[in-house]
């Protein structure tokens, strides 16, 4: 399928979601602006640092001014000036919003969103545990793989398929070439449907917000992991500036700021293989000529949470300890509070450069 054609199925909901964009932003309704900021990408971008390990080190005397400014009175605080849509949670920023009994980024960078803007801010949060840029969120103008790698995906698929109905005694039928192309960019139009839907019913969702325009004001990308792997590291790079060229055309924001937290779940050990490939092609926006200004990328290894990073080899021997500083494996960023709030509080800073450019 070209190209052309692969963009041509989406043409109509694009189209209503950009009216509907474009009707929000002129809208005389009430006075004031929403600040509306999407934060998009896979588990990192779910948020896997369990609220336990929150609970516990906001009351800890070596980690409680980390999370001091996030409470009030022995509580965390629930704003009332940034409020949050995860799929089907809903509220104001608080936390929570993470994988289910977990939080994420979205805390501190919707925080530091909240204490810039003097408007109201809505983080709209679409991500998925192990979606790919190459596939799921691959988008309309990366076009499909080649024609010799979908093959060989048939190929693959139909092997595993026939090797399970041999194992099973089942009879299920061989996909096709039709099947294989049809999950290829199911995460962008799903990201795209969701933020519609915020759009079109935000005075329902959030009352305090009925009548405001909202305004589209920027765009964090937290991703990278199930690109490290086959074909996908060399075309990251590619499928990138697709994605941010395609995210603004859609949205109907043409210099949308963009900000790209560069995997970094190697922590303090140097990236190899598959993971370097995929954080240069990420590190690489900053360099892109049209990206200058609005695009930032930046490295989330350099943040890491060495205590945690240090005592996670042991953590099964030492789980008591281990409790207290990390709550998931390497690939979660060791579900570190500590961790996921400075990439939040990194993310913020940059897209207030961002936004302060533009």
């Amino acid at each position: 399928m070209s190209r052309r054609r692969l963009r041509s199925r989406w043409v109509i909901s694009i189209a209503v979601l950009a009216v509907s964009l474009a009707a929000a932003r002129t809208s005389t309704a009430a006075e004031g602006r929403v600040k509306v900021f999407i934060l998009a990408g896979q588990s990192n971008m779910e948020g896997k640092a369990q609220n336990a390990l929150l609970e516990h080190q906001a009351e800890a005397p070596e980690t409680k001014d980390l999370f001091k400014h996030l409470r009030k009175d022995g509580k965390w605080i629930v704003r009332d000036d940034v409020f949050i849509k995860y799929l089907g949670r809903k509220g104001g920023l608080t936390v929570g919003y993470g994988s289910p009994g977990r939080t994420g980024m979205e805390l501190e960078f919707g925080t530091v969103m909240g204490e810039h803007f003097n408007d109201p801010v809505l983080l709209i949060k679409t991500a998925w545990g192990g979606h790919s840029l190459f596939k799921l969120f691959r988008s309309p103008s990366a076009g499909l793989p080649s024609d010799e790698n979908l093959q060989k995906e048939l190929e693959q698929t139909q092997t595993r398929v026939k090797r399970n109905n041999e194992k099973r005694k089942r009879n299920d039928p061989l996909p096709t070439m039709d099947d294989i192309k049809k999950p290829y960019g199911s995460s962008y139009r799903n990201m795209m449907s969701e933020v519609k839907d915020v759009f079109d019913h935000c005075g329902e969702l959030f009352p305090a917000l009925e009548g405001r325009k909202l305004e589209v004001a920027g765009f964090v990308w937290f991703q990278g992991f199930n690109d490290q792997w086959g074909y996908a590291p060399g075309e990251y790079a590619s499928n990138m500036k697709h994605f941010i060229n395609d995210v603004r055309k859609d949205l109907n924001a043409p210099k949308l700021p963009f900000v790209i937290a560069a995997i970094g779940t190697s922590g303090s050990k140097p990236a190899k293989g598959g993971q370097l490939d995929v954080r240069n092609a990420q590190m690489a926006m900053n360099d892109v000529p049209e990206f200058k200004g609005n695009v930032k990328a930046f490295r989330t290894d350099l943040l890491v949470d060495k205590a945690a990073e240090t005592l996670y080899p042991e953590w099964k021997k030492r789980f008591e300890e281990w409790k207290k500083v990390g709550s998931d494996r390497a690939y979660h960023y060791f579900g570190s509070a500590i961790w996921y709030t400075r990439i939040g509080r990194a993310s913020g800073e940059a897209m207030v450069e961002l936004c302060e450019r533009k």
